[in-house]
């Protein structure tokens, strides 16, 4: 089965009724697999945005662990070398820690689409240097 990478975006959209990819993100949460995989830059991005822009209260996003639809295999400690080779490759690209957690996460688990909202972004990213990434995002 494919894994699905959650991403912060499609994470905020789906809580968050006013954004303008709210729709989008709730038909793609009724048919990705289960569990969706992130890491916690992905849930601390969320949990501030969510908080500070909608007032949505964090207990939405730990919500998803108890129910298993989203969980963190991910520990930064043990991917903190490639981790930072990525952040160093993609600094002119200002990319964040949490899309670098997201492209390390897509090198370990082959099999796998990050789900997010950043199509430009991870067409730029590779992930081995040279493959493209496969996305999961709005057309």
């Amino acid at each position: 089965m494919t894994a699905w990478l959650l991403d912060t975006g499609p994470l905020v959209a789906f809580f968050d009724r006013s954004d303008a990819d709210h729709e989008w993100a709730k038909q793609q949460w009724a048919q990705a697999p289960v569990p969706m995989l992130t890491c916690e830059a992905v849930l601390a991005e969320a949990a501030y945005l969510l908080q500070e822009h909608a007032g949505l209260p964090n207990e939405k996003i730990l919500a998803l662990f108890e129910r298993k639809i989203i969980t963190v295999p991910f520990r930064l400690e043990e991917h903190a070398d490639p981790v930072t080779h990525l952040l160093e490759k993609y600094h002119d690209q200002e990319m964040q820690l949490a899309d670098a957690c997201l492209v390390r996460m897509s090198e370990l688990k082959r099999d796998c689409r990050v789900f997010t909202l950043d199509r430009q972004e991870f067409q730029v990213y590779r992930r081995f240097e040279r493959q493209l990434i496969p996305l999961v995002v709005p057309e």
